[in-house]
């Protein structure tokens, strides 16, 4: 019992980083766009 509990804890540690992960990519993403958008209407 405690060996899937164990378990499902570590995938749910796994999965949380990969969620983090992805959302960092995802704001960079669009401060990237932010960014390009405001060089652009400043210039």
């Amino acid at each position: 019992m405690r060996k899937v509990r164990k378990r499902s804890f570590a995938q749910l540690l796994h999965e949380n980083k990969q969620e983090l992960l992805n959302d960092k990519e995802a704001l960079d993403k669009l401060e990237e766009r932010l960014e390009a958008r405001m060089s652009r209407e400043e210039g």
